[in-house]
């Protein structure tokens, strides 16, 4: 044992066993203890003057007390924070994200901010690679629509301090920003609208298993189902992928069965695109033989009847999302939000039941 160590009683072991402890304190942790953001922590490590005197007080004391050592090449780097946002989507070919994508940028522009925009391709692994880049590129916000409600991992960002909100889909581990819609109540009412033309043994393409809306679409078919007294039917439950392909599959396996369905819910508009693909490949018609409603606008593709469909408000979501964001890179300290935008049943020609006099 050195001298020092024997003058502050520690022995090298106990330093040695103190270090790797101290190396894992992370700016959440300081913004957990200190009750803050961790975009506040970082302003406060920054020096950044907006930020209340009370504010700062505590940020220091958690700092103090957990032994707290920002990393000077990050704080480097988040100093020069550029002025983009950062929008990264689940599936660039879905013309969902297209009004969404400009929703972004509008709200961004009008503060002087650019957006750039990556696609994750509903990959895990690809969306990890856009969020660390992100980082090192230093854009000040993500609007992020989640790959996977369960598995997405934003800490690559909030642990520097780069505010994120999530679009479309929930994160479920993580207290985060967001803008959505009711999933649940929007499918319910197209449920709804299929039992009261009449349908009651109605097909449902659901989305996959860990994606938020899927779940949410689900529980209200279910929920719809249960209201009029029908018992949902697990044979009637299809999961799709939300692409062209998995829907054209999924509606195919459902004109299959004996009994076929008199009503069909699709749970996104690609999985559509591939129903109706499918419909025509069987010779089954709507609405004479089958009524139909989906969810999300069609108007892009020209289809002709119209399909009722679950429009919902692309554009203003995208809007509220950025706005949230640049609200928490100007360093605005709030409990996260969770915005929920209605969402419109469009009743068309593919749910008028045609009578045979």
């Amino acid at each position: 044992m050195s001298a020092r160590d024997r003058a502050h009683g520690t022995s090298a072991q106990q330093r040695r066993a103190v270090t790797p402890q101290m190396a894992t304190v992370t700016i959440r942790d300081v913004a957990a203890l200190a009750e803050v953001s961790p975009a506040t922590v970082s302003r406060v490590l920054n020096a950044d003057p907006r930020v209340a005197p009370a504010l700062r007080e505590r940020v220091h004391g958690a700092v103090e007390k957990l032994g707290y050592r920002p990393n000077s090449q990050a704080r480097s780097l988040r100093t020069r924070a550029t002025r983009v946002i950062g929008l990264i989507i689940a599936d660039i070919q879905n013309p969902f994200f297209t009004a969404l994508a400009r929703g972004v940028e509008d709200a961004a522009s009008e503060r002087d901010y650019s957006v750039v925009l990556a696609n994750s391709d509903e990959n895990l692994d690809k969306e990890q690679r856009y969020l660390e880049v992100a980082a090192g590129e230093r854009m000040a916000g993500v609007v992020l629509a989640p790959s996977s409600t369960a598995h997405s991992r934003i800490g690559t960002l909030t642990d520097r301090g780069i505010p994120v909100v999530v679009i479309d889909r929930r994160l479920r581990s993580t207290d985060v920003d967001s803008v959505l819609v009711n999933n649940r109540q929007a499918a319910k009412a197209a449920v709804d609208h299929l039992i009261a033309a009449g349908c009651r043994r109605i097909a449902m393409i659901t989305g996959p298993s860990d994606a938020s809306t899927a779940t949410g679409r689900l529980s209200g078919y279910r929920a719809a189902l249960r209201g009029a007294g029908i018992e949902p039917d697990p044979a009637l439950e299809i999961c799709g992928d939300y692409r062209v392909e998995g829907g054209r599959a999924a509606v195919r396996s459902v004109l299959a069965l004996r009994d076929r369905p008199d009503g069909l819910f699709v749970g996104n508009n690609l999985m559509m695109v591939g129903a109706l693909h499918a419909l025509a490949d069987t010779s089954v018609t709507f609405p004479a033989d089958i009524l139909l409603a989906g969810f999300d606008e069609m108007s892009w593709a020209g289809f002709a009847p119209p399909i009722t469909l679950v429009e919902q408000p692309s554009y203003e979501i995208g809007r509220r999302a950025t706005e949230l964001v640049l609200r928490r890179v100007a360093g605005e300290v709030f409990p996260a939000q969770s915005i929920v935008l209605p969402a419109n049943l469009r009743i068309r020609e593919s749910t008028h039941r045609i009578v045979v006099a």
